[in-house]
């Protein structure tokens, strides 16, 4: 028996090696990359930016950045229609190219001349509507894009794929932190926003080439009796304690980090009074170290399990929350340890996140399970954002002051977050851990 067993492995080994899963595997490494590169020109300092020129304020700004969290809701509809797909190629891949293009015209709202509240709208419209055509396939290309990787190397080729991304997204965010900031030095901030625009339509062609160049997976139709029903297949997930498990640890994950984090870009700019091309320069070393971090950590996902991979990236949250609190214009330097460690910690979290429900659940299952932990999770976070929001409008118009001490709404909200990370370090650690791992 153990001889078969070992012939068995040798086999499924060789199909991972063969050149169409090896060209497949590549090309979704650089899909990745090329939707990462859109992702970073339409987040963070770039987004702030493009709200800052519009005049909408600090806690709409946040609750704006935040709206990718409430956009993962839109994972919810590919639950319909995923057991209805038959040739994944033909549905995701216009879909996903689709979503690119509202970000693209994201950056054209500018040069309408339209009134602000009308401007604010679209903006909102755009950043939806984009998340929504990626959030509606995500799963579907997550999963399409892991059917050629050997399941034991799963959390291996998810740094690998990581750090590809990071590092050549870091030439991005260098490159057009710097343009963007000379065009606002010459006061012409809308010439930077078209820059933008051409970058992130060249960037969505090669993501939509890659996609293309990805071997197909077509499945046969099934009948009404073999198609299991929407509700039992809901029912199945919510009555596996793993999966609930898994659902729980990315809403306090989510809602620890939307707590805080969509309100940074703004605290940077202004009250720490760092420059655009500054943030992007300190948000590039903190990519390095998540890169230099991300292989030893997947190393010890796929050593261990995921679960443990996420309790030593939870632990690193916490900590970057934990110095945030002290993150003042005189110790404005902090940002930079907590930038680095909330990234690092990522190495840690991001990727096991996603790859976690391979642990507890059957894999015909994987896309319904991971649009509904993503949706759930979404929610919280962007419920976070919101009560955030009315947290630090409230410090704001009180003068920067709660209970007569002097402080700043984002120092509140990080300690709101280190509170919550402490607990999810908790969960995961005696409850999340214990969970009997049923797959991989």
């Amino acid at each position: 028996m153990p001889q078969i067993k070992k012939e068995v492995i040798a086999v499924t080994e060789q199909i991972f090696d063969t050149p169409a899963y090896t060209r497949s595997r590549r090309a979704y490494t650089l899909e990745c990359a090329f939707e990462y590169f859109v992702t970073l020109l339409t987040s963070g300092t770039f987004l702030a930016t493009l709200l800052t020129s519009m005049n909408v304020d600090d806690a709409a700004t946040g609750v704006i950045s935040s709206l990718i969290s409430f956009a993962y809701l839109f994972q919810l509809l590919s639950i319909f229609i995923v057991q209805k797909i038959r040739n994944v190629k033909r549905v995701a891949v216009p879909v996903h190219f689709i979503g690119q293009l509202f970000f693209l015209i994201l950056y054209l709202i500018p040069f309408f001349d339209i009134p602000q509240g009308i401007r604010t709208v679209l903006i909102v419209g755009c950043i939806m509507a984009g998340f929504c055509c990626r959030y509606l396939v995500t799963s579907v290309i997550f999963n399409w894009g892991n059917a050629y990787v050997n399941p034991a190397k799963r959390a291996s080729f998810a740094a690998t794929k990581e750090i590809i991304s990071l590092l050549s997204g870091i030439v991005i965010s260098l490159s057009m932190g710097y343009s963007l900031d000379k065009f606002i030095e010459n006061n012409n901030v809308n010439g930077g926003f078209i820059v933008i625009t051409i970058m992130i339509l060249v960037m969505s062609i090669c993501d939509f080439t890659c996609l293309m160049i990805m071997k197909n997976q077509k499945r046969e139709s099934k009948s009404k009796n073999d198609s299991e029903p929407f509700w039992q297949v809901i029912k199945k997930l919510f009555r596996n304690k793993g999966f609930v498990s898994t659902v729980i640890i990315h809403s306090l994950h989510s809602f620890a980090l939307y707590m805080t984090n969509g309100f940074m870009s703004t605290y940077r700019l202004k009250e720490l009074a760092i420059t655009v091309a500054v943030v992007e320069t300190i948000h590039i070393a903190s990519q390095l170290f998540r890169a230099a971090f991300s292989k030893p950590f997947a190393r010890y996902a796929d050593k261990h399990s995921y679960a443990k991979g996420i309790t030593l990236g939870t632990t690193l949250f916490a900590l970057a929350f934990l110095i945030n609190i002290f993150t003042v214009p005189k110790t404005w330097w902090l940002v930079i340890i907590f930038t680095i460690m909330l990234d690092v910690s990522n190495a840690g979290t991001s990727q096991n996140l996603l790859n976690i429900p391979y642990s507890y659940i059957d894999r015909k299952y994987f896309v319904e399970a991971s649009a509904i932990k993503a949706s759930i999770s979404g929610l919280c976070g962007f419920g976070a954002s919101l009560i955030g929001s009315a947290i630090l409008e409230a410090i704001q118009e009180n003068g920067n002051t709660l209970f007569g001490i002097h402080v700043y709404g984002q120092q509140v909200l990080s300690a709101i977050s280190f509170v919550i990370a402490v607990f999810a370090i908790l969960f995961v650690k005696f409850v999340l851990e214990k969970q009997k791992i049923i797959a991989k």
